[in-house]
């Protein structure tokens, strides 16, 4: 049986505070293609956090964390 996961779609501002940016920077990653930006109706734009969460990715330290 497949697996189906709830979207959480927010507005670009509320990404943006999610993760700590500029609601520009949310923008500039959907235009750039690593997030999917949803449009409901003419204006409103979402992003879905599931998909946000995805995108970060750990940097390493020097002592040895993930990579």
């Amino acid at each position: 049986m497949a697996r189906t996961t709830t979207r959480r779609l927010v507005s670009t501002s509320e990404a943006a505070t999610y993760i700590g940016c500029h609601p520009l920077t949310i923008r500039r990653r959907i235009a750039d293609g690593t997030l999917t930006g949803y449009r409901f109706g003419p204006r409103a734009l979402r992003v879905d956090l599931n998909e946000l969460d995805a995108a970060l990715r750990p940097i390493p330290t020097a002592r040895g964390g993930a990579a």
